[in-house]
């Protein structure tokens, strides 16, 4: 991949990038830190946990401005380049393994009625 550096949407995909980078290092940083019983480690950990939330929360506003100004009826139709049609796939992942699949699981109805079933 390369890019440009031409136009304002270089940068701004650029800066999503960079945002997506610490959120790795920060959600890496904590998984193994969690594991850590050094009272440091721990100190650490809540500020990559901080750092890790708000990262993940301005890489969705980010995503979110992204898909508005390419899918907005009111310009012409841009030709999505392969950073941003990247940056759509990761956000489609990023959403997948970041939704809340335990309330999706647990407080389902078909659940219940499954394991009563099985219980019978």
């Amino acid at each position: 991949m390369k890019i440009k550096f031409e136009t304002y949407l270089d940068y701004y995909i650029f800066f999503i990038i960079l945002i997506k980078i610490v959120f790795i290092i920060s959600a890496i940083g904590h998984i193994i830190l969690t594991h850590s019983t050094n009272s440091k480690g721990k100190q650490i950990d809540t500020r990559l946990v901080y750092w890790k939330e708000r990262t993940e929360f301005i890489f969705i506003i980010s995503m979110a401005i992204l898909l508005l100004y390419h899918f907005n009826p009111r310009f012409s139709k841009n030709i999505i380049d392969k950073e941003t049609s990247f940056l759509f796939f990761l956000f489609g992942w990023i959403l997948i393994f970041t939704a809340k699949w335990g309330i999706f699981i647990e407080e389902a109805p078909w659940r219940q009625l499954l394991f009563t079933s099985i219980r019978k």
